[in-house]
């Protein structure tokens, strides 16, 4: 009981120290002092207090989509192991769920970009969703390929790796948490995909999707923001923690290690200048490429000789 408390609290105020953490690593970089890691979290509480301003162009489809897209990442967490290795729920093909899940929240996000009735935000949206598209099958290939070589298919999959794999099992954990880490920078929103920090609508990607949004609204999407890029986070820890650790280390582990991602998301977006959005699908095709090496992997530890 207490395990699912912990998740729980994690669960609430992970994602705004998530990008709190990112924030304040790329002020360090930057010689800057920076805001507290808890900046996100006060903004948020901020959001909450302030009425929304909506275009009378608008449909119900803008007013109604920040509140799927939240509902659906809050439902794709339910499928996610956070500390200690489980989720709140198991069922076979539970990443299935988690990739559409999430797909339909976009889907909402994507239509209300298109309701405002806006050029940029069009554009905007038109490349969400091609990125998207180019990530899935990427995904799809890597899971269900860990999924036949361990005949367990839900997240669950990733704690017998090793078992199943032998010696190829490092190589396939280190590839599919490569592969997941390009998914959460594409998800995510983060250089070298997209800057969240850019003020030039021609080169935005999520940020000029929303940039009519405000109040309780712009609070709910900028919580769902924090919370996929924390659910992505979740899935490279259980990857890559160790089995044999008791509750309480692996709670602590698991935080070590969503505090060190950040770090890293922080650190490259202030070593690394944003692609061009020619070679952005270049960079994407890469996660593709880890899926196809994972699928061959698989493929010759079953049937190889």
């Amino acid at each position: 009981m207490y395990i699912l408390l912990i998740n729980i609290l994690i669960f609430l105020f992970a994602p705004f120290l998530i990008i709190g953490v990112i924030k304040k690593t790329k002020a360090f970089w930057a010689g800057r002092k920076g805001a507290s890691i808890f900046q996100p979290l006060l903004d948020f509480i901020k959001l909450l207090k302030k009425d929304a301003v909506i275009s009378k162009t608008t449909s119900w489809v803008f007013k109604f989509a920040p509140t799927v897209s939240f509902v659906s990442v809050l439902f794709a967490a339910l499928l996610v192991p956070l500390a200690a290795g489980r989720s709140i729920i198991v069922f076979p093909f539970a990443f299935i769920l988690f990739a559409y899940i999430l797909g339909f929240g976009k889907f909402f996000s994507l239509l209300a970009a298109l309701d405002t009735g806006s050029s940029f935000e069009g554009m905007g949206a038109s490349r969400e969703a091609c990125f998207s598209t180019i990530v899935e099958p990427a995904f799809f290939i890597g899971m269900a390929s860990i999924a036949a070589l361990t005949q367990n298919y839900s997240f669950d999959s990733f704690k017998v790796i090793l078992h199943n794999a032998g010696i190829y099992g490092y190589l396939i954990i280190g590839l599919m948490a490569v592969a997941l880490f390009i998914m959460l920078l594409i998800e995510g929103c983060r250089v070298p995909v997209d800057d969240p920090a850019t003020h030039l609508e021609l080169t935005m990607i999520h940020e000029v999707m929303i940039l009519d949004n405000s109040g309780v609204d712009l609070g709910l999407i900028t919580w769902s923001a924090g919370i996929k890029i924390f659910l992505f986070e979740a899935l490279i820890a259980n990857l890559i923690m160790p089995l044999s650790l008791a509750p309480m280390y692996s709670i602590i582990v698991f935080l070590v290690i969503l505090f060190a991602l950040s770090v890293l998301i922080g650190t490259i977006e202030s070593s690394i200048a944003r692609f061009r959005m020619t070679h952005v699908f270049e960079f994407i095709f890469i996660m593709t490429l880890l899926a196809l090496l994972i699928l061959a992997l698989v493929t010759y530890r079953i049937y190889g000789s």
